[in-house]
């Protein structure tokens, strides 16, 4: 499908309400993208203010990929699924090792918009978008790069991103390929799925990273519409709570977090070229957001990875309607 096309399916999906899931509708109002917008280690509470970031390109995917699911596994970052410069799913296992990326295996089907995360020895692989629906399957991926069944999410849901406390992840939003959802599924060893909290409102492509315990979710789409709130999910009180707003409405942005504070890295507002390279930090207590520094380019659809002392940011869309292939390092520094 051509490009032009593609924007004027997405340009329809504004008017109804209900749009299907397929990789051809990418707008604010389309099911299609996550992170993934990306699984976030867990950190404490940081004691300094946040620090201004700095960003370069250490390497390249072995392939163009828009919001693959990501999750840090020991110190390497696995890229997984996600859309290819065609629009179309793919099913590719992706394994990075600081500039290094290589293909270690594949899901049982091309997968779009899913998420991952680690919680202990577990990364989980949770529900994706293809042929116009919402997949419930939930995979391990094992250490060679193979999968195995891990249960089911309640819903089939694509648009959906993830984050580990202790040893469970929680599923944040999505949705079915007719409903959005507001559910937060929380996925605990040998305990099945099970819906742990609900949000104030249906959310899919928001940014979420996992920081002192905590759940942040920041900006995404709502209805046909990107937002700016930034909510604390607590896992022991099952409570979700306003703690503030982003500077501007945001969608399909990475969540990533850097010495126990939550970074919200580019994504876009509602139109489908509104890319931004903003970096923003917000803190975890009061929700405040600050910039913090800039991506090199403007991008939504970008997938992070947070490590102890870096984040790995990877993949991507560009204004231009171009999946991206770059592999980025983000560290503290001016």
């Amino acid at each position: 499908m051509t490009r032009v096309r593609r924007i004027l399916l997405a340009a329809g999906c504004l008017a109804v309400a209900g749009c299907g899931s397929g990789p051809s509708l990418r707008s604010a109002s389309s099911p299609t993208p996550g992170a993934g917008a990306g699984a976030a280690a867990t950190a404490r509470p940081a004691d300094t203010p946040p620090a201004r970031v700095r960003v370069r390109r250490v390497g390249h995917l072995p392939a163009p990929v828009e919001l693959p699911a990501v999750a840090p596994r020991g110190g390497s970052l696995l890229a997984i699924g996600g859309l290819d410069a065609a629009d179309a799913s793919v099913s590719a296992i992706v394994r990075i090792d600081g500039a290094r990326a290589r293909v270690v295996g594949h899901l049982p089907s091309p997968l779009h918009d899913a998420a991952a995360a680690t919680a202990g020895a577990r990364t989980l692989f949770a529900g994706g978008g293809e042929a116009g629906a919402g997949s419930a399957a939930v995979l391990r991926i094992l250490p060679g790069g193979g999968t195995r069944p891990a249960g089911r999410l309640p819903a089939g849901a694509s648009d959906v991103e993830a984050a580990a406390v202790g040893d469970t992840i929680y599923v944040i939003g999505g949705y079915t390929g007719s409903v959005a959802l507001r559910s937060i599924v929380a996925l605990a060893p040998g305990g099945g799925a099970r819906v742990a909290a609900q949000l104030p409102r249906p959310l899919r492509y928001a940014a979420v990273a996992a920081v002192g315990g905590q759940v942040l979710i920041a900006g995404g789409t709502s209805g046909t519409a990107a937002r700016r709130e930034v909510y604390r999910f607590d896992p022991r009180t099952r409570r979700v709570r306003r703690i503030g707003r982003l500077p501007q409405v945001v969608t399909h942005a990475a969540g990533a977090v850097l010495g126990g504070h939550f970074y919200v890295l580019g994504g876009r507002g509602d139109d489908l070229t509104s890319q931004r390279p903003t970096i923003l930090t917000v803190d975890p207590a009061s929700g405040r957001a600050t910039r913090a520094g800039r991506l090199p380019e403007a991008l939504s659809d970008l997938s992070a990875g947070s490590f102890a002392d870096h984040v790995t940011v990877v993949g991507g869309r560009d204004a231009a309607g171009r999946a991206r292939d770059e592999i980025w390092s983000l560290r503290p520094g001016a």
